[in-house]
């Protein structure tokens, strides 16, 4: 069964970092290009940052470009996300998603973005003075 554990949410001030997990289990994540999403009530998903498989290049949404670092550990079979310097605007539920057909890099704008197939539950990430 494929299964994604996302983790390491909380309540931070601006300014402050963290580290989300993603932790994968009844499959080898090393062969897929993972994502990390941002839900914001009333907004639109957005694809925050992501690393491929191929060469473990990555690829970062405008927003957090320069703050986020995404890297991943095949062999914990797992995927990171570090966030710095973060902002009242980086508040959100946080999801790491992935399938066979998902690809790191690809332009796209909105409903005409792919959605993987295989998400987390989510962590939720409150930014705030």
């Amino acid at each position: 069964q494929v299964q994604l554990v996302e983790s390491g949410g909380g309540l931070v001030q601006p300014g402050d970092s963290l580290r989300l997990s993603c932790a994968a289990s009844g499959f080898n994540l090393a062969h897929y290009d993972i994502g990390w999403f941002r839900q914001v009530s009333g907004k639109e998903r957005e694809l925050v940052a992501c690393v491929s498989t191929s060469d473990g290049s990555t690829d970062y949404g405008d927003s957090v470009k320069g703050r986020f670092a995404v890297s991943r550990d095949n062999a914990k079979n797992s995927v990171y996300l570090q966030m710095n310097s973060l902002e009242p605007e980086d508040t959100g539920l946080y999801y790491c998603a992935t399938d066979a057909v998902f690809v790191c890099g690809v332009e796209c704008s909105g409903s005409d973005c792919y959605v993987p197939t295989y998400w987390g539950q989510g962590t939720q990430v409150i930014v705030s003075s």
